[in-house]
C-alpha cells in the first residue's frame, strides 16, 4: 500500500484548493491577557522581525489631542526601555529603545501606569529612518514578561529558523484511500498544499486488533515510523490551526462513496488527535 500512495503523490501535484480557513475562531479584543496560548504566540511571534525582552525606564501618557484617532477608552503611552535580552532581529538593537503602546483607561479614564522596571516581550518592526524605535505589530505584541513565556517564545522561533522547519499549510489537495488485503486494514493519504512547494501529507494506518495509527509527511517519502506531531510545537501549530473541520469536496473528487467515507473518517482522526487550536486573543496578524 506504502509504495502505490506514494505513486500517487505524482497525480496529485498541482491540484488544490483555496487556503482553508483557521479551525478556531479568535474570542477576545485587548491587550495581552495573562494567560496567551501557545497559538496566541506563535500568531504574534512568527509575524514579527523583532522579538525582544525589554525592561522600562520610563512610559509617559501621550496627550490626547497628539493621540486623536485613538478609540475611546484608550490611552496611548510613549515608553523608552533598555534591552535585555534580543531574541529576533537581523539588524540588532541599540541598546535602549522607545515604542507606543495603546492600554485601556481605567473606570475613572485615567491612562493606566507602566512602572518602571516592568519587564516585557515586545513582537515589534523596526520604524524607517529612526533608529532605536519600534513599532508594535498587534495592540496587544507588548506581553509582560515570565520565564516561561520567554523560553516558549525562544522555542518558536528557534524551531521557524531551521532548516527543516515546517511550512505554512495552504491549501489541501487530493486525497487516496486504499483497503488491505485483510479485513480492517487500510491506508489513507491526504494530500496537503505548502507556502513553500514542498510535499506534505497527512498519513493514516489502520491494521485488524490495533488502534489506527496517523502521522505527517514532509517529503516525498513516507517514514515507516513516522510519528503525529507533539503538541505545542511548530508542526503541531501549522496543522492544528489551519486545517478546517472537513474537507473540502474537490479533494474527494477522484473516491468512490466508501472510499469518500473512510477518508473522511481518518480526517476526522487526524482532527481530533490534534486537539483545538485555543487562542485567547484576536488575531489581528498573518503569521509567516
Amino acid at each position: 500500500m506504502r509504495s502505490f500512495l506514494t505513486a500517487l503523490a505524482v497525480g496529485a501535484a498541482g491540484i488544490g484548493i483555496s487556503a482553508p480557513a483557521d479551525s478556531q475562531t479568535a474570542v477576545s479584543i485587548g491587550p495581552a491577557p495573562a494567560g496567551f496560548s501557545y497559538a496566541d504566540l506563535a500568531d504574534l511571534a512568527l509575524a514579527a522581525p523583532i522579538a525582544v525582552h525589554v525592561r522600562v525606564v520610563r512610559a509617559l501618557a501621550v496627550r490626547r489631542e497628539q493621540a486623536a484617532a485613538l478609540p475611546a477608552g484608550i490611552a496611548r503611552l510613549y515608553v523608552q526601555a533598555d534591552v535585555v535580552g534580543l531574541i529576533r532581529g537581523a539588524a540588532g538593537l541599540p541598546p535602549r529603545i522607545a515604542y507606543v503602546v495603546d492600554l485601556p483607561r481605567d473606570s475613572k479614564g485615567r491612562a493606566p501606569a507602566i512602572r518602571k522596571d516592568s519587564a516585557f516581550l515586545l513582537l515589534a518592526a523596526p520604524v524607517p529612518g529612526r533608529p532605536g524605535e519600534l513599532r508594535l505589530i498587534a495592540p496587544d505584541a507588548h506581553i509582560p514578561w515570565t520565564g516561561e513565556r520567554a523560553e516558549q517564545l525562544r522555542a518558536i522561533l528557534q524551531e521557524a529558523a531551521g532548516a527543516d522547519a515546517p511550512p505554512r499549510i495552504t491549501g489541501i489537495g487530493r486525497a487516496f484511500h486504499v483497503p488491505g488485503s485483510l479485513p480492517g486494514e487500510s491506508e489513507t493519504q491526504i494530500f496537503l498544499q505548502a507556502a513553500d512547494g514542498r510535499p506534505v501529507s497527512l498519513n493514516v494506518l489502520r491494521r485488524p486488533g490495533l488502534a489506527p495509527l496517523w502521522s505527517v509527511a514532509l517529503s516525498e517519502i513516507v517514514d515507516d515510523a513516522a510519528a503525529a506531531p507533539r503538541p505545542q510545537t511548530l508542526l503541531w501549530y501549522r496543522l492544528a490551526c489551519t486545517l478546517p473541520r472537513a474537507l473540502p469536496a474537490q479533494s474527494l473528487a477522484d473516491a468512490g462513496p466508501g472510499a469518500a467515507a473512510a477518508i473522511r473518517a481518518d480526517y476526522a482522526l487526524v482532527t481530533a488527535g490534534l486537539g483545538p487550536c485555543t487562542r485567547s486573543r484576536a488575531r489581528a496578524v498573518a503569521p509567516g
